[in-house]
């Protein structure tokens, strides 16, 4: 899509990618962002979703493994050149991007479920393994050449080595020697062109052989290097010339050998640059809390809770409150008329959503609720602020209509347009009559937008067009103070007198006022300022029951939680008392075991016992379970068939109530406390501590229980 400079400066955009490009590792990366600009919807939602991908990394532990890096683009350009050499440098940053490319494509398959976008973008990549192990087999970890990058290398610095060697213990030797006698001055050495050299009194120079490098400013000293190093020297000077020579010719042959795979480090480089790129977005969404809405394919957008994010960086930096916006445009609904007292915030909501809507077409996310859902425009067209030029002599009024000109050429069913102060400008009467022209003719266009405007006859028309809705931006009728909150449903009040009045304007001025303004035009604004003030009261209690209603709703869910772990860990305690009572158990009869066996029962016979009790517990464990569950099918049949005769069915009934009977009079008997009871197909013994009717409590020592009488038996 194509939009103009001049709307989108309208629309702050530069000064958006402004804040986004400091995040950007490379220069060149961040004069790529000041150049971003619309996009196909296509390529824009895969740009959202990399976007998206990458800020979750920032909230979790999974983060992508992407540091600072330096560009390769002149490299690449220059590996090209017959017979050319690039510096060492060149080949260590060819190495780190390639390493980078590698651990990229390492980590985003181990997170294939977080990084589906980004993973398919970088699985199309050529990694080659081969451009670092030729890099390494030459340099070693601090960019130096290594010796044995080859056979000629490593002659040449061993000779370097020994040349090196055989200078130092030479001119020791010659210090030592002169400094017996008197012919050295008192600071014996000194350095002249990186080379050790003896201070010579000048007297006695020609008492010394050697190479005269230079004498002091007093011409008192004479700065000698040993005759007994100079072949050294000399020597050493010929092979760091060979070393040059062969280093030369090395590095010729690895930048023609990485040649070869420049297809695949352009590939890198772009890849990276649209990384970095990536990054910077995702770490401004981080900034202003900006997320990825779902994106239609229709024409529907609803903003939830959206913020300006320019606005909401300049409030975070002075600690002052941003206030949200929640609006719609779907096609049943295409024209927004906001409506309201200055400085209430209707610019502000015009430019968020303008503003948002750039963003979200430019691969950049946006500050709202998750669940806001937004659409693609092919134009955007904006008229907001004083548009008077000195330049073309225009004045405001005619560089409006200049712009509404340019609407009228351009707009259609796929236009957004966001019109500040509509119909301002010129005569009020004479104005407002053709910004209602104007509105009749966007909207017979099918084209969205948002106006704003003070007009009473632009505020009717929209109540009688069934696609376009009033608004209004809330004022305190008290304290005449903005409320900064967008009503969707109703027009509002520009708070004319009530404004002037608070401004100190005397009121005799103001009721002449009054007097000449119709009188159906006053009960009209005083209407709107009523319903305005009743809305916003209704909203408010609304608000309160609604949040009310939801702390109830949390504080039941918690002790609902709370109940059931309690309920849980009252069966964990029972079960491990349960197991502890029987691990006991079997304690004392192994107790018993080594008792009898030092009492002189024999060996075989308590092994035989020992057999017996571990077949039991075996026996327990495996077979208990699926014996007793066939042995339950089998009566359960066995019921069930008898059951079908009505008479038995009774009989049993009968029997059973007073088997239920006789059972109560017996636990009346034996039912009291200090009695040790169990429950029914439980091992835990406990105490009967307190019975309250049905109820009774349980000492189990460690806790206790409450259950109905019914379940338990006695021990």
């Amino acid at each position: 899509m194509n939009i103009n400079q001049a709307d989108l400066n309208e629309l702050e955009f530069p000064e958006l990618l402004s804040e986004i490009a400091p995040f950007a590792f490379s220069p060149k990366t961040a004069d790529k962002i000041m150049e971003l600009r619309p996009m196909p919807i296509d390529e824009a939602e895969i740009s959202l979703k990399k976007t998206s991908e990458f800020l979750s990394s920032f909230e979790g532990a999974a983060a992508v493994p992407f540091d600072e890096y330096e560009d390769i683009e002149e490299e690449l350009k220059l590996m090209l050149i017959e017979n050319f050499r690039l510096e060492n440098k060149s080949f260590i940053r060819i190495k780190t991007m390639t390493e980078q490319i590698g651990k990229l494509q390492r980590f985003f398959p181990q997170l294939s479920e977080i990084f589906p976008t980004l993973l398919e973008e970088i699985k199309h990549l050529e990694f080659k393994k081969e451009i670092v192990d030729k890099i390494d087999k030459v340099f070693n970890r601090f960019g130096e050449v290594k010796t044995e990058a080859s056979p000629i290398l490593k002659v040449l610095r061993t000779e370097i080595q020994h040349a090196r060697k055989a200078i130092t213990e030479n001119f020791n030797r010659a210090l030592f020697n002169y400094g017996q006698s008197d012919f050295l001055d008192d600071i014996k050495e000194s350095i002249i062109e990186d080379q050790r050299v003896l201070a010579v009194k000048s007297g006695f120079k020609k008492r010394v052989a050697g190479r005269v490098l230079g004498i002091s400013k007093t011409g008192s000293i004479t700065y000698i290097q040993p005759e007994s190093v100079v072949k050294h020297y000399f020597k050493l000077k010929e092979n760091q010339e060979e070393e040059k020579k062969e280093i030369d010719k090395i590095l010729r042959k690895l930048t023609a050998e990485l040649a070869e795979f420049q297809p695949q480090l352009s590939d890198y480089q772009s890849y990276i640059f649209d990384l970095d790129l990536i990054r910077a977005k995702a770490k401004f969404a981080e900034l202003v809390n900006g997320v990825l809405p779902k994106i239609n394919r229709h024409q529907t957008l609803r903003l939830r809770e959206a913020f300006h994010p320019l606005l909401w960086i300049r409030n975070k930096k002075e600690k002052k409150e941003i206030f949200s916006q929640t609006i719609s445009l779907t096609e049943h609904n295409r024209i927004v008329c906001i409506s309201g007292p200055n400085a209430g915030g209707k610019s502000i909501t015009l430019k968020t959503v303008g503003l948002l809507q750039l963003m979200i077409q430019s691969g950049i996310l946006v500050p709202c609720h998750p669940k806001s859902e937004m659409f693609f425009f092919e134009k955007i067209m904006t008229d907001i602020g004083d548009n008077q030029s000195i330049e073309n002599h225009l004045s405001t009024y005619s560089s409006r209509l200049k712009k509404m000109s340019g609407m009228i050429k351009e707009a259609d069913g796929k236009s957004l347009l966001l019109i500040d102060e509509f119909g301002t400008g010129s005569d009020p009467e004479l104005g407002g009559a053709l910004a209602e022209s104007f509105l009749e003719f966007f909207y017979d266009k099918k084209s969205f937008g948002i106006i704003t405007t003070h007009y009473t006859n632009i505020k009717i028309v929209i109540e009688n067009l069934p696609a376009a809705t009033n608004a209004a931006m809330l004022f305190d009728e008290n304290s005449l103070e903005p409320l900064y909150k967008l009503e969707v449903g109703q027009a509002g009040s520009s708070f004319t007198f009530e404004v002037a009045e608070k401004n100190r304007i005397p009121r005799f001025i103001i009721n002449s006022a009054k007097k000449k303004v119709e009188h159906d035009i006053v009960n009209l604004d005083k209407t709107i300022v009523k319903l305005q003030q009743e809305k916003f009261e209704v909203e408010k209690i609304k608000s309160d029951l609604s949040e009310k209603r939801d702390s109830v709703e949390d504080k039941r869910d918690n002790l609902h939680k709370l109940n059931e772990q309690l309920q849980q860990k009252l069966h964990n305690f029972q079960k491990l008392y349960e197991d502890e009572h029987r691990k006991l158990q079997f304690g004392n009869k192994i107790e018993s075991f080594i008792d009898s066996y030092v009492k002189g029962k024999s060996r075989k016979d308590v092994v035989k016992d020992f057999v017996k009790i571990l077949e039991q517990e075996k026996f327990r464990k495996i077979g208990v379970d699926k014996d007793e569950s066939k042995r339950l099918q089998v009566i359960k049949r066995k019921i069930t068939q008898q059951l079908k005769k009505e008479d038995v069915q009774e009989k049993i009934v009968e029997t059973n109530e007073k088997l239920e009977e006789k059972r109560v009079a017996e636990r009346a008997i034996w039912m009291k406390v200090g009695q040790r009871v169990r429950i029914k197909g439980s091992t835990s013994v406990g105490t009967i501590e307190e019975i309250k009717k049905s109820k009774v409590t349980v000492n189990y020592g460690t806790f206790k229980t409450t259950i109905d009488s019914g379940e338990l038996e006695r021990i």
